[in-house]
C-alpha cells in the first residue's frame, strides 16, 4: 500500500506542471481526490488493514491528500494571476452576445392599443389603483345593493376604500378635472375577486376609452370601435354589436370581432363560433353626466372598455391567461 501511495504521489507530481487552465487542475482533483479518487479510495479502505499497518498507512495517505489539495490550490492562484492574454484565450472568436431584455407581451399589446386610440385623437389618461368607492362605483351609478359592491367580487382596503374594479373610475375624474369636449383612454391594472383558471385572474389589465361632445351617437361609437379592430386584426375583420346592460351606459352593448384566426368559419380559438368577444361599451347615462356637473341635455358620449390580455391572448396565440404572470423565460425570452 506505501508503494501504491509513493507512485500515487509521483504521479501527481508529474502531472501537476502540466495542469495549465482550469479544466486540466479540475480533471486532477477529480482524479485524486472525488468520491471515487484514488486518494480518497486509500483512506477509506484503512478500515480493512491491520492495526499496525493502518497507522503508518494512514499518516501516509493524509500527507498525499494535503499535497495534491495544496498543489491544486497554488495552482489556481497562478492561473488567476495570469494575464488575460496569456490564459490561453483564443481572441479570433467571435464574442458573447450579451442578454437583452425585451417588453412583456402585455405591455407589447398595450403600447400597441395606445397607439391606435392616439392615431384617432385620443389622449391617455391615468388614476389610483386604490380607489375611493364614490368614484369606482357611486359616481358611475351602481346602485348601492349591486352585487360587484359584495366583498366577494371586490377587494376592500377599507369600507368606502378599495382596489379599482375597472378603469373607469379614471373617466370620472377626467371629467371633473376637463370640460367637453373630452376624448381620454384610460389603461391599468384593475383587480377582483376572480377564481383564477385559464381564463379569469384576480389581477388583470384593460384599457377603456371615452368621448364626450356634443352631437355624438352610437354611429361614433361603431364607427370607432370599427376602425380599431381593422387597425389590430386587418381590413377584413367584422365588429358585432349586441345588446348588453352596465350601470353606467344607456344604452348598452357587448361588441366582438370575427375571429381573426379562421376568418369567421369557426374554429378552437373562437369556440367555432366565428366572433371572438372583446368587451363591453354604450352610450354614457345622463347621471353620470350630473355626477361630474356635465349637462345631459347638452352633451352626450360613449364609453367602452376590454381586457388586454384577452387582445393579447389573441395576438400571440397564448392559450392560458395564467401565462403572462409566471415568469416562464419561454414567454419573456420571445420575440414577438
Amino acid at each position: 500500500m506505501l508503494e501504491r501511495i509513493r507512485a500515487l504521489r509521483e504521479a501527481f507530481d508529474a502531472a501537476l506542471p502540466a495542469a495549465t487552465d482550469a479544466e486540466a487542475i479540475e480533471a486532477l482533483r477529480v482524479r485524486f481526490l472525488a468520491r471515487k479518487g484514488e486518494v480518497t479510495g486509500i483512506l477509506r479502505g484503512l478500515g480493512q488493514l491491520a492495526a499496525e499497518e493502518r497507522k503508518e498507512v494512514g499518516k501516509a495517505a493524509n500527507e498525499l491528500r494535503q499535497r495534491v489539495q495544496s498543489g491544486i490550490d497554488q495552482a489556481l492562484e497562478q492561473l488567476k494571476a495570469q494575464p488575460a492574454d496569456e490564459r490561453h484565450v483564443d481572441i479570433t472568436l467571435p464574442g458573447r452576445r450579451p442578454w437583452r431584455g425585451g417588453l412583456h407581451p402585455l405591455r407589447q399589446t398595450e403600447l400597441r392599443l395606445i397607439e391606435i386610440f392616439q392615431t384617432m385623437g385620443f389622449d391617455l389618461a391615468y388614476g389610483p389603483d386604490v380607489e375611493l368607492d364614490d368614484y369606482n362605483f357611486k359616481a358611475l351609478n351602481f346602485p348601492d345593493d349591486h352585487p360587484a359592491r359584495d366583498l366577494h367580487d371586490t377587494f376592500y382596503i377599507e369600507k368606502d376604500v378599495l382596489l379599482r374594479t375597472h378603469t373607469s373610475p379614471v373617466q370620472v375624474r377626467t371629467m371633473e378635472r376637463l370640460k367637453p369636449p373630452v376624448r381620454v383612454i384610460t389603461p391599468g391594472r384593475v383587480y377582483r375577486c376572480e377564481t383564477i383558471d385559464a381564463s379569469h385572474a384576480a389581477v388583470f389589465h384593460q384599457l377603456e376609452g371615452l368621448y364626450v361632445d356634443e352631437r355624438v351617437s352610437m354611429a361614433d361609437l361603431k364607427g370607432t370601435l370599427a376602425a380599431f379592430a381593422r387597425s389590430l386584426f386587418g381590413a377584413r375583420v367584422g365588429v358585432r354589436f349586441r345588446p348588453d346592460f352596465f350601470p353606467f351606459t344607456e344604452p348598452s352593448v357587448e361588441f366582438a370581432f370575427s375571429c381573426a384566426f379562421c376568418g369567421g368559419k369557426g374554429c378552437r380559438v373562437c369556440k367555432n363560433s366565428g366572433w371572438i368577444e372583446i368587451g363591453g361599451a354604450g352610450m354614457v347615462d345622463p347621471e353620470v353626466f350630473r355626477a361630474v356637473d356635465y349637462d345631459p341635455e347638452r352633451f352626450t358620449g360613449f364609453a367602452f372598455g376590454l381586457g388586454i390580455e384577452r387582445i393579447a391572448m389573441l395576438l400571440y396565440e397564448i392559450p392560458d391567461i395564467r401565462f403572462f404572470f409566471e415568469n416562464d423565460l419561454r414567454l419573456l425570452e420571445a420575440t414577438w
